[in-house]
């Protein structure tokens, strides 16, 4: 009987699945068992082939050579250290020993298009199955091998990737090369990435165009109570719009009795907060602990594959199905010591209570909520940054399952001639859910919940009379919007289109904003990477080229509305309800449309000479040469540095040395830094804890015509450490 391979996205989780499955012994990139081989991709092993590799005509940037339009786009393997991975791959599920394979790659789109273009390139006919699990404790993986899938269960999802990574390519290529051409100037244009930073740019043009405006408030003084103004016809309510109003009102008022005429309490509540999905997770992490969405997303997947303390992060459902209502009470039950006390809040009988909000099969999509896993959390072994992130998440657990706050809300209208005072009441009858106190990292936030608490009105009602002692004028300003933070980016991702007037299309757009939960992160820091954008503290903010390429770009693409539909889409493939041929049609349409936008109907313009901060955060020029740095191929210029390359300060006269900062991503290693770069052309090669960098001869691959385009050179090679 021959073996079952098993191919997981990452050698971390392959080693987790063959320690469960019992394999042990040591293969060439892969643990073997019994019955069981297991091995794994190192993230993406294939991707699209670029342009060129489909014809040596795209070499040469030019509009003649666009709109690229292939009827297929083929695959290829990364080239580098990690095709070493893919031949085991693809022996081992090609091998005559091998009777079955199991994809066992994360379970979202992402995970199911490694897998598949792994299948595909390597020209595999096997069956396969799936295994779809939520959480990488042994009981999960042990329970998500006893029931596989069929992979024909998952051909809308990868339909979909597949889409999605085709829609990609053919926007991002033709867009870039057109506006490229057009401006003269490296521009990085995407079906995602363009609108995400045109919510930045318009937020900063509110800004700019925000024009502040005075405005007074005035609180009366009754003795055991106050009051502010308000007048229904100002807009906010309690907003007088010049101070000369705001003195009169307070001549009229101060010694005079007022009249109770209005006096109300009413029994509210507060509803629980509902679960966390990736999003309001990241939204949450960054409002409080102050992290990124990429570091949220990081030590989420940490804390899933690493400490199996949290079910998997990449979700965008905030709901449990009914079959997990016993896997929760045995979580909770198995939190560490510091949640006991208020464990009882969602377990008063032993049991947690049952309702829509929590627990709704129908809401749950490929994946349900975040929440902590039934194997008991080891806080020791977690870093202070991890240890954070799942607090916030075992809180938020034990809170959506604890009773509401309930209160009584007290609003009471004091008359003083023509004159209004509103004054409002709120006593915590229980606390219910806000018995669990913030997390310790945001002693901001405690400070702000500990003032929420109670506003105790004296009993008063419709007659009483009170006088006013005094009252106070405070002067203010308008202010305009704040810029994002991630957590406000995030929001307006997710909630894109949610705005438009055409309430149909609305609905359309419900549930589909901008990227998914689990590309968020990466868009926003694309949009660093590539200089649009750049944080300020805990603010993000476009450049003045981020700026610049929203205003040429077609409103086709910078609205969120097309996003949202594309996104849409991609949902309805996956559910079978979309022709995906329809659907790339649309893009191919789109992307020749972008094509005729730049070349004749884009606005005329010129970029500016670029500018960005350096490691101490001084402003450099990025033809200003690096300091003791000489171009290692022509031997005579200098190197200079721009926000995606280094390259030559010869380049205009023939040098074609370009090293793109990026080069080594692909296959596991370091962005290239300045730093870095210096030790590279010092030492010409480096070992570091995870890998080795070589510095190899330099070999041009093209040289373009036009001087200003950069040439590709190969120089530099990674190699990871070998995975045990």
């Amino acid at each position: 009987m021959g073996h079952i391979v098993v191919v997981a996205e990452k050698p971390s989780v392959g080693r987790d699945i063959a320690r469960v499955l019992n394999c042990k012994e040591h293969g060439d990139g892969c643990l073997i068992g019994s019955q069981y081989i297991v091995t794994w991709a190192i993230g993406h092993l294939v991707t699209l082939k670029e342009p060129d590799e489909l014809d040596p005509k795209y070499k040469k940037w030019s509009y003649e050579t666009l709109p690229i339009l292939p009827k297929t786009i083929p695959l290829k393997v990364i080239p580098g250290s990690t095709r070493k991975q893919y031949k085991i791959i693809k022996d081992l599920i090609n091998s005559e020993d091998t009777d079955s394979i199991i994809c066992a790659t994360d379970a979202g789109r992402e995970g199911e298009l490694i897998f598949r273009y792994i299948y595909m390139i390597s020209g595999c006919k096997k069956s396969f199955q799936r295994l779809w699990i939520s959480s990488m404790t042994d009981e999960a993986i042990h329970d998500g091998f006893r029931s596989l899938r069929p992979s024909t269960d998952y051909d809308g999802l990868f339909t979909s990737a597949k889409c999605r990574s085709e829609a990609d390519w053919l926007v991002g290529m033709n867009a870039s090369r057109a506006f490229t051409l057009r401006y003269n100037v490296l521009l990085s244009v995407g079906r995602v990435q363009t609108p995400t930073l045109a919510i930045l740019v318009n937020r900063q043009k509110e800004i700019d165009q925000f024009v502040p405006a005075y405005y007074a408030t005035l609180t009366a003084d009754f003795g055991d109570y106050t009051g502010v103004y308000f007048l229904k016809t100002l807009d906010p309510d309690t907003h007088i719009p010049t101070r000369d109003q705001a003195d009169l009102i307070q001549k009229s008022v101060i010694g005079k009795t007022g009249h109770i005429v209005s006096a109300e309490t009413v029994q509210k509540r507060d509803l629980p907060p509902q679960l966390y999905d990736l999003t309001s997770l990241q939204r949450d992490a960054n409002r409080i602990l102050g992290y990124t969405a990429e570091k949220t997303l990081k030590l989420a997947q940490s804390l899933y594959e690493t400490h199996k303390a949290l079910t998997y992060p990449r979700t965008d459902s905030k709901y449990l199905p009914p079959d997990m209502i016993p896997k929760v009470e045995q979580t909770l039950q198995r939190l560490p010591a510091p949640y006991h006390d208020w464990i009882k809040l969602a377990m008063p009988e032993g049991n947690i209570p049952v309702t829509k909000r929590t627990i709704d099969a129908s809401k749950v999509t490929d994946h349900h909520a975040i929440i902590p896993t039934t194997r008991p959390a080891q806080l020791e072994k977690m870093s202070p940054d991890e240890k954070a992130l799942f607090d916030l998440v075992a809180r938020r657990t034990i809170a959506a399952f604890s009773p509401p706050c309930e209160y009584e809300a007290t609003s009471v209208v004091t008359q003083i001639d023509e004159h209004s005072f509103r004054s409002t009441g709120r006593v915590i009858l229980k606390p219910g859910f806000k018995t669990i106190p913030p997390t310790e990292r945001n002693t901001k936030r405690k400070k702000a919940a500990s003032a929420e608490t109670e506003t105790v009105l004296p009993p008063l009602k419709v007659g009483d009379e009170r006088k006013c002692h005094k009252a106070t004028i405070k002067d203010d300003m308008t202010k305009p919007p704040s810029l994002h933070t991630d957590a406000t980016l995030l929001s307006a991702m997710e909630n894109a289109g949610k705005e438009l007037e055409d309430q149909e299309l609305v609905q359309q757009m419900k549930g589909c904003g901008i990227g998914t939960p689990a590309t968020r992160a990466s868009i926003i820091e694309r949009l660093i990477q590539v200089g649009y954008a750049e944080r300020a503290h805990k603010a993000i903010q476009p450049t003045q080229k981020g700026i610049q390429l929203i205003g040429i770009m077609p409103a086709e693409l910078t609205s969120a509305v097309m996003t949202g539909k594309w996104e849409l889409a991609l949902d309805r493939i996956t559910d079978g309800k979309q022709d995906p041929v329809r659907f790339m049609e649309g893009i191919e349409r789109f992307s020749s449309f972008l094509v005729d936008y730049a070349r004749a109907k884009s606005p005329d313009t010129s970029f500016p000479t670029e500018s960005r901060h350096g490691s101490h955060g001084k402003r450099r020029s990025i033809r200003q040469p690096i300091q003791g740095l000489v171009c290692p191929l022509c031997q005579k210029g200098g190197i200079v540095e721009s926000p995606l390359a280094f390259s030559c300060t010869e380049s205009s006269t023939g040098c074609a040395f370009t090293l793109w900062k990026d080069c080594l991503t692909r296959s596991g290693g370091p962005e290239i830094t300045e730093k870095l770069l210096r030790l590279i052309l010092e030492k010409k090669e480096l070992v570091g804890s995870t890998g080795t960098i070589s510095l190899k001869p330099l070999q041009i691959t093209f040289m373009p015509r036009d001087p200003s385009q950069p040439a590709i050179v190969k120089s530099l090679e990674y190699r990871p450490k070998r995975q045990q």
